[in-house]
């Protein structure tokens, strides 16, 4: 930055030079100040022999009156008789050439600038990278972030959910604070350590807590940030950012994204790429060469372990890899109420209820829900996050906003809530399935209603009669709409439903060996590449007779399931009717309300003799919020 500048002052003094010795030859030229006078009165004065002397230059023409007064005007062009009436009143005249030596200096200097800037330019290249190319214009200098304490306030408190994975980086922290404790016994603290994981785990957010909780240096830089389009420049940087690490030693060094440099060499159009493999050799020779680098531990990040190259993952470079897996029920719990803990709820909310129904949900999708609860809750004008906002911010993170804007049919709504209301009453007879968490018809995202079922907790194996009960669960909606509407006003509402069946049963016949005919047997749903000696050929999973006969399975479980559904509705159609109407009535239904509806139950009443299922909330600050029967609720925003 410093050199930049000064060369830009070099600019802006050779620009006064030019300006001054302009100003200088201006006044060289011009002398005293002259009077601008007209052609027709120089031509007067000729005449009157008043003019003494003159200066031509093309046709600027500057002199002398006889009473000593300097002038300067412009003749036309090709006028041939100016000349001759001076000579004839005996006027001195004295002709320049169109370019004086101040014209001819910026001239050369406007002509050659472009070549002189570029040839400044070339110079200062030079000079910066006369140490070896260890300076040129900062592209080899490690772009490391040094963190401190000001700036990075994580520590392992906000980190939830990962146990495994915090304490094995708690051990690296506690080494790096006390080392006699393990050197005593001969042990040595891991290189590197390698954090693996998807999208959205907490690998980052591990490595800003072990920032927070160790007392060394923490430098933290991208995998991206090595590569250049220069072939040596990642290299560079590579020894730079070790070289900072040894003067600050103990350290800690972290690579996010690590595959981004990492990446298997040799593969690649063309062999690969030089400048990423030399950038990849120099990181292996610094982390374990002949020259040992002590006291620096490389922590990286990264959601592709496949593609890295094996002698990155050999112990002695990064000897302990840790796996960041998505979090179980108890760990959303846990993620949630460190998130619940930076905003204002209400006593209502329930995070295990939440936790349950979000499975597959990273860290990172938690933190948004929660985020997504508190702008909704602060939108309506409530001071407190109830459990309904939180529900809603579910909804809207998995399926999408609702759809206010569509403007459905009588006709279609009294379609979806069947079409739910099957859902719903198949998997309220399917034991086997989980409980039903809620049942709604309000538009979100590509779908037109929704059955939530909520396992009660998180499931790692699946029995053939639970896959059975929920085929038959996704058929309920499709024999609902065939039960009421007749075969012929079926939708294509269903879908979704069938493609999730059809998975499920593909599954269970080709890769759980759920089919007597097939045997536990594996032929995958979809094919694979199977490398064989390393040649790269595919072999052929199945045949063809078997490709015939998986699919005879999977039609036979999906249509016993639709059975099975078929039957269940007929047996309790008149149930399907009560949920249905319900569902038109209020559009949302919780688990429990829908069991009272089935037991023949009523509602809990509230005022004005309204039936509502919603849970007020038992706080003043928050949102008692109380849904009301549809016709009500939109005759209430007609009168306001």
């Amino acid at each position: 930055m410093s050199n930049g500048r000064s060369f830009l002052i070099w600019i802006l003094l050779l620009g006064l030079m030019v300006f001054l010795y302009d100003m200088i030859q201006s006044g060289s030229m011009g002398g005293e100040s002259a009077s601008k006078l007209d052609f027709s009165d120089f031509m007067q004065s000729i005449d009157d022999g008043q003019v003494k002397d003159v200066s031509m230059q093309g046709n600027y023409i500057e002199g002398h009156l006889a009473s000593g007064a300097a002038f300067n005007t412009y003749a036309p062009s090709n006028y041939f008789g100016l000349v001759d009436a001076l000579r004839a009143k005996g006027t001195r005249i004295e002709v320049l050439p169109l370019e004086t030596k101040m014209n001819s200096f910026l001239g050369i200097l406007f002509s050659w600038f472009p070549l002189l800037l570029l040839a400044g330019v070339w110079f200062y290249f030079m000079r910066q990278m006369q140490g070896g190319g260890s300076k040129g214009f900062g592209f080899s200098r490690s772009k490391a972030k040094l963190m401190s304490d000001k700036n990075n306030k994580v520590t392992f408190k906000d980190v939830a959910g990962i146990d495994e994975a915090k304490e094995d980086l708690i051990e690296i922290v506690e080494f790096l604070k006390e080392p006699s404790k393990f050197q005593a016994i001969g042990g040595k603290i891991p290189k590197g350590c390698l954090l693996i994981g998807a999208p959205g785990t907490g690998k980052t957010l591990l490595a800003k807590a072990i920032a927070g909780e160790a007392n060394v240096p923490f430098f933290s830089i991208s995998g991206s940030d090595f590569v250049e389009m220069f072939v040596g420049v990642g290299a560079s940087r590579v020894r730079d950012m070790f070289e900072q690490g040894k003067k600050s030693a103990p350290c800690i060094i972290f690579i996010d994204e690590i595959d981004a440099v990492g990446r298997n060499r040799g593969i690649g159009l063309g062999g690969g790429n030089d400048e990423r493999e030399q950038t990849l050799n120099q990181l292996l020779v610094e982390m374990d060469g002949f020259e040992e680098n002590e006291g620096i531990i490389i922590v990286a990040a990264t959601n592709r372990p496949d593609v890295l190259d094996p002698a990155l993952l050999r112990p002695g470079r990064f000897d302990r890899q840790i796996t960041v897996p998505m979090p179980d029920a108890k760990g959303r719990e846990e993620i949630l109420r460190v998130h619940l803990a930076k905003i204002k709820y209400a006593p209502d909310v329930n995070a295990d209820v939440i936790a349950r129904g979000t499975p597959g949900f990273s860290g990172a999708d938690l933190a948004n829900l929660a985020n997504e609860a508190a702008l909704l809750a602060a939108r309506r004008g409530y001071k407190l996050v109830t459990n309904n906002e939180l529900e809603e911010a579910k909804d809207k993170v998995m399926m999408g906003s609702e759809r206010k804007s569509l403007k459905m049919s009588d006709e279609e709504k009294k379609l979806t809530a069947y079409h739910e209301g099957g859902h719903a009453l198949v998997a309220f007879y399917e034991h086997a399935s989980d409980p039903i968490h809620k049942a709604t018809i309000i538009p979100r995202g590509r779908a037109l209603g929704m059955v939530m079922r909520l396992p009660k907790g998180d499931q790692f194996s699946i029995t053939r009669e639970k896959l059975k009960a929920d085929l038959a669960v996704a058929m309920g909606g499709r024999v609902a709409e065939e039960l009421i509407f007749g075969y012929e006003k079926v939708t294509s509402g269903a879908s979704s439903d069938i493609q999730q069946a059809t998975k499920m049963a593909r599954a269970m016949v080709g890769e759980w060996g759920m089919s007597d005919a097939i045997g536990p047997i594996f032929h995958g749903s979809e094919k694979k590449d199977l490398y064989l000696g390393g040649g790269g050929s595919r072999a052929e999973i199945h045949s063809d007779k078997t490709a015939d006969l998986i699919d005879h399975e999977v039609k036979d479980l999906v249509e016993s399931a639709y059975k099975k559904a078929q039957a269940t509705l007929k047996k309790h159609l008149d149930q399907l009717h009560k949920l249905a109407s319900s569902l038109l009535e209020y559009e949302t239904l919780t688990g429990d309300e829908i069991t009272d509806i089935l037991n023949g139950k009523l509602i809990r009443v509230v005022e004005n003799n309204q039936q509502s299922h919603s849970t007020s909330v038992p706080s003043s600050e928050g949102a008692p919020e109380k849904k009301e029967p549809k016709a009500k609720k939109e005759k209430k925003e007609k009168s306001e």
